[in-house]
């Protein structure tokens, strides 16, 4: 009898210990994922540039010129810096320093942001629309993404051979997958975003089983 309550107690340290090394394994995969985060700062004196942020460096895509910085200790805020060059973080709002020149003021613009991080990413089109909030992300490599219901719902599907009609000025997907329909109808109209009054170069239609979103889009490259 006292041999079976050893091995029980035995059995439960056992157990507590694998679960253990399984949580510590979840956190140190977790920990090694990569994180990339894109900005798009403007600076006092029309300067403007975008940044990109992982886990450990900072690339800034600046006018004729881009640079990788380290991330190194700070007292507050994210800092970056090697040689002669700095950049500085905190919110929304950034300083920096290349050589003798210093930019001050950059606030990042997060509407372009969102752009510019799709273009990073890989996108070759990216739409939204409203009434209820959504958009759609195209490429040929990665597939079509549509993003609805204000970011509550996710379909995804390979990306079909588009229909050209360049007359017409029109691009047409129709795709077919997990029990969903998806038509998306793209023409090269000017077409207005009535919540955010930016002008784009194509107006978009987007119809999932049978239900129809509008918008407008633009290529990302």
């Amino acid at each position: 009898m006292r041999f079976q309550k050893l091995s029980k107690v035995t059995a439960c340290f056992v157990f507590i210990f694998l679960l253990s090394c399984t949580h510590s394994k979840a956190n140190s995969e977790q920990d090694n994922t990569l994180i990339l985060q894109t900005y798009v700062y403007e600076c006092q004196g029309g300067y403007n540039f975008t940044a990109r942020v992982d886990n450990q460096d900072i690339w800034l895509f600046l006018p004729g010129q881009t640079i990788k910085l380290p991330h190194v200790q700070s007292g507050s805020g994210a800092k970056y810096s090697e040689d002669n060059k700095l950049f500085w973080s905190k919110g929304d709002e950034a300083l920096l320093v290349i050589a003798s020149e210093k930019y001050k003021g950059c606030i990042n613009n997060q509407a372009k942001a969102i752009w510019e991080d799709a273009k990073l990413n890989g996108w070759d089109f990216r739409a939204v629309g409203n009434e209820p909030g959504w958009h759609v992300l195209i490429s040929k490599d990665k597939g079509i993404t549509l993003v609805s219901d204000y970011g509550w719902t996710t379909h995804k599907f390979t990306t079909p051979e588009p229909l050209t009609n360049q007359v017409n000025r029109t691009t047409k997907y129709h795709a077919q997958e997990n029990g969903h329909v998806l038509e998306l109808n793209l023409k090269g109209s000017r077409c207005l975003d009535t919540t955010s009054d930016e002008t784009f170069e194509t107006t978009v239609t987007v119809i999932l089983d049978g239900k129809k979103f509008n918008g407008c889009g633009r290529a990302l490259h």
